[in-house]
């Protein structure tokens, strides 16, 4: 698997921000879309999405409902919320609503296509996972499913 076939959606009110974080990200190799207030990150992510990054304060609809709906209709998409605001009561709430991580404006862009590349990993050993319970159920077939990620990791995902 190539570093383009992640699928990320940034969403950001800051235009500026977001579209040259989407430039740095291509600079990497990494396509990404944008979307710039939460209604239109809902209808973005009816495309196929695997990672969002998402910042929390935006007007009309905040990161939270915007992480609250894309988790219940989708909650296999990785969500990372990369925000100027928040201290650890946002952390701990953005966490409890099934946030992957947590970073904080300004970032370091290493970290955060760490963090990317982490949670795409995660996501794909969970659905690998959950297909091995489903055709088999047995524990085995989900232990070979999990010995796969010694191949993700050859990928440097």
């Amino acid at each position: 698997m190539s570093k383009e076939e992640i699928k990320i959606l940034l969403v950001d009110d800051e235009k500026q921000f977001v579209d040259t974080l989407a430039e740095r990200l291509a600079m990497r190799g990494f396509a990404a879309r944008v979307a710039y207030d939460g209604p239109q990150a809902l209808k973005a992510v009816e495309d196929p999405t695997d990672v969002i990054v998402l910042d929390l304060r935006m007007p009309g609809m905040d990161g939270f409902e915007v992480l609250r709906s894309v988790k219940k209709s989708n909650p296999q998409v990785q969500v990372i919320i990369l925000t100027g605001h928040g201290g650890d009561a946002e952390e701990q709430t953005a966490y409890r609503m099934g946030a992957y991580n947590f970073l904080k404006k300004p970032m370091d862009i290493d970290e955060l296509l760490s963090s990317i590349r982490m949670a795409y990993r995660d996501k794909v050993e969970n659905a690998m996972v959950a297909v091995s319970l489903a055709e088999g159920g047995d524990f085995e077939s989900a232990q070979d499913v999990l010995n796969e990620k010694d191949i993700l990791a050859e990928h440097k995902l």
